[in-house]
Order: structure tokens, then C-alpha cells, then sequence
């Protein structure tokens, strides 16, 4: 009895230390690994209509949500992890590495702003960094439903949550990483931080979303923004908002290192969209590392052969070095003792 108390006692406190707890459903299947989150929060416990963030011993840890993103019911989640419908549990899922270095990353998946690829950009990259000691916050954040200031609150919120504990957790450092419409999350975040806290100490972006034009076939844009059509009587206002949300725009000297990989036979994301960003990440002398592979296409994300079976890898014959470089990479960004 008394160990079932102090269980009970456990369970209690951990729930008090998070504000909240989401718990996935049964149906939603589950990754092909077994690592699990050591621990889940709600960004919004009371909800995104509450306007309200997290408080934690009477301090305000996150800010509340600037806007309602509209969707209601319950989420839905594929079978390969395709998360859709994400609103009010908003919510960062915290994988702690069993060896940790003292950095962490809070990782955007992609998806086009429309789903969470959760499994491809999320539980793998969470194994693949925590088995090298990197932390990991996996953000699944509001899809925008052309409420284009959803998912930078969400990011940003991340980051607030996470540097409150980072001290406790042992981290010293916390970047960003992000795939496809999670690296134009990550870049935004990268760009448009509104304090030292917000500000990510790294970023690596995969097969990034950047730069954003009228007149261009894009998921991205379309569900952030909506068509260019809907903008057809107020063009100067899109005009303005593409260009805002072109995060090559907002880069400066304090933009942080940031890694950039994608593949040349990528036919989602043309293979020249990150150019604006890398010139202006160079003009401003940013510590940058970029890395083109000839094969992948798009959305190989860390689903390798181990997960996607023998053969079906299309990254398969780039990933070691990507991995190579990316692990590389991320240690010499570890603060010097």
C-alpha cells in the first residue's frame, strides 16, 4: 500500500510540474521505435479561448495565444504519424537524453502547415538526437488555418517554456531544427525572436520552406496566408505579408549558426528557394553550413531504413553522411568550457 501512495505521491507532483498532461489515444498507432516522451505539456491548458499561457508558482512561464486558430474536435493521427486538426492542446512533447551534453532542441515538424509529419520530424529525430545527447522538445503546434501569427506564438512559447526549466534539465543550450514547413518555422523562429529567451542558440533546417512569393504553387503559403486569390482585392496587404513571412528578410548579425540540408531532386520545395536566406546569412557574416545532396527528394526527415524497411529509404545513400555532418556539426556548436 505505502508504495502505491508513493507512486500516487510521484505521479501527483510530475502532473503539477508539467500544468498539464496529454495523453495520446490508443488509435492513433504508434512510431516504429520505442522511445517515449518523458513528459508532455499542454502550452494552453485552459485552451487557446482563455488567452492564457502557462504560470508555474505564481510566475508567468509562457505567454497566452494572440489568436484563436478556429479548429475544433478532436485531432486525427495516421498511421505514419500524420497529425491533423492540432488546436487547443497545442502541446510540446519532452524527450530528456539518457547521456545529455547540456544542449536541446525544440524540433518543428513539417507538413505544409496543414499536419504534423510527427513520426518522420519528430519521434525519430527525437531517438536519432537523444541517443547523441541532445534533448529534444517536439512541438506539436497549432496548424495556422490562415492564422498566420499561430505557429511563431507556438514556437516561441517552446522556448519560454524551456529556457524557464533549462537550468533544472541541465540544458545550456537551445536551438531549433525543422523540416520542409517545420524549417520555415524554425527560420522564422530564427529571425524574428523577440528576446534572448525566444532567440534559438542554433538552427538546422532540412529541405526548408523559406522565401514566399505571389504567384507560386505552395502549401505553405496557402494554408498560412490562404490563396492568392482570397488576396486579389487587398494585393499590397499579401504583398506585405509574403514578404514578412520570408524570414531572408528579418535575418541580421544576431541570427544564429544555423546548418541548411536538402536534396537537388526535391520537386515539393525547389532546390534554389533557400538562396535568399543563405545570401543573407552570409552577407551578415552568420556562421552558416550548407549541404546538397543529389538524391532524397523531399521529406526524408529521419525515417530510415530502420524504420521504413530495407529498400525504402529514398535518402538511404546520402543519410550516413547527412548524419555525419549534421552530429558534427552540433558539437562544435557546444559552448566552449
Amino acid at each position: 500500500m505505502k508504495k502505491h501512495l508513493i507512486l500516487l505521491a510521484t505521479l501527483v507532483v510530475a502532473s503539477i510540474a508539467a500544468k498539464a498532461q496529454y495523453v495520446e489515444s490508443p488509435a492513433d498507432g504508434l512510431p516504429k521505435c520505442d522511445i517515449r516522451p518523458s513528459m508532455t505539456v499542454l502550452l494552453y491548458p485552459e485552451g487557446q479561448a482563455a488567452g492564457k499561457g502557462i504560470v508555474e508558482n505564481g510566475v508567468q512561464v509562457t505567454n497566452g495565444p494572440q489568436e484563436d486558430n478556429g479548429l475544433r474536435g478532436p485531432e486525427t493521427c495516421s498511421a505514419s504519424g500524420s497529425r491533423r486538426n492540432v488546436g487547443d492542446d497545442a502541446r510540446i512533447d519532452i524527450y530528456f537524453a539518457p547521456v545529455p551534453n547540456g544542449q536541446m532542441v525544440v524540433y518543428t515538424p513539417g507538413g505544409g502547415y496543414s499536419h504534423l509529419s510527427t513520426y518522420n520530424e519528430g519521434v525519430y529525430g527525437a531517438k536519432w538526437l537523444t541517443d547523441r545527447g541532445i534533448s529534444v522538445a517536439v512541438l506539436k503546434y497549432r496548424m495556422p488555418n490562415k492564422h498566420h501569427t499561430v505557429p511563431l506564438d507556438d514556437v516561441q512559447n517552446a522556448f519560454r517554456y524551456c529556457r524557464y526549466h533549462a537550468a533544472e534539465w541541465g540544458v545550456k543550450q537551445i536551438g531549433v531544427m525543422g523540416g520542409s514547413a517545420g524549417g520555415h518555422l524554425s527560420s522564422c523562429a530564427s529571425t524574428m525572436w523577440v528576446d534572448e529567451i525566444t532567440r534559438p542558440d542554433f538552427a538546422v533546417l532540412i529541405y526548408p520552406r523559406i522565401t514566399l512569393r505571389r504567384g507560386e504553387l505552395c502549401d505553405t503559403k496557402e494554408n498560412l496566408l490562404g490563396k492568392d486569390s482570397e488576396w486579389d482585392d487587398n494585393v499590397d496587404e499579401h504583398l506585405r505579408l509574403l514578404e514578412y513571412y520570408s524570414p531572408d528578410t528579418h535575418v541580421n548579425a544576431q541570427t544564429p549558426p544555423t546548418y541548411i540540408v536538402l536534396s537537388a531532386n526535391d520537386n515539393s520545395v525547389p532546390a534554389t528557394n533557400f538562396l535568399p536566406y543563405y545570401g543573407k546569412l552570409l552577407e551578415y557574416k552568420v556562421p552558416v553550413e550548407v549541404h546538397i545532396f543529389p538524391v532524397g527528394g523531399h521529406g526524408w526527415g529521419f525515417s530510415s531504413e530502420e524504420y521504413k524497411g530495407v529498400g525504402k529509404d529514398k535518402f538511404a545513400p546520402c543519410r550516413p553522411q547527412f548524419e555525419a555532418t549534421l552530429q558534427d556539426w552540433l558539437t562544435r556548436q557546444l559552448p566552449k568550457e
